[in-house]
């Protein structure tokens, strides 16, 4: 006799790899409209090259006061952000420069 265990149907049919949604996904693709009176700011950041890297940045510019979401993409090099209000410029620059980058540009969504 050979040991031989499979999986039931329902754990293995129609797997996607993810235990979230049907999609695969866990995460939202930044599509996710924003709150009501919530602004969005596009940032240009240079040296972002992975997903450590938007990490690190989305982190610290989380934690500023007022924001909402932080969505970093390393490919474009964009960091999308909602916060309540316009953000300070020098505040976002200093979260980014803590994270160990540049941010180049600033520009409305």
């Amino acid at each position: 006799m050979s040991a031989h265990t499979e999986l039931p149907q329902a754990e293995t049919a129609g797997s996607t790899g993810s235990c979230c949604s049907p999609s695969g996904s866990c995460h939202s693709d930044g599509a996710a409209e924003a709150p009501q009176g919530a602004v969005t700011t596009v940032y240009e950041v240079t040296g972002m090259t992975c997903g450590h890297c938007e990490g690190a940045v989305s982190s610290e510019i989380s934690e500023i006061e007022g924001v909402s979401s932080v969505k970093a993409v390393a490919s474009t090099g964009l960091v999308t952000v909602v916060s309540e209000a316009p953000l300070d410029e020098a505040a976002v620059r200093a979260a980014v420069d803590e994270a160990g980058y540049e941010l180049t540009g600033v520009g409305k969504a």
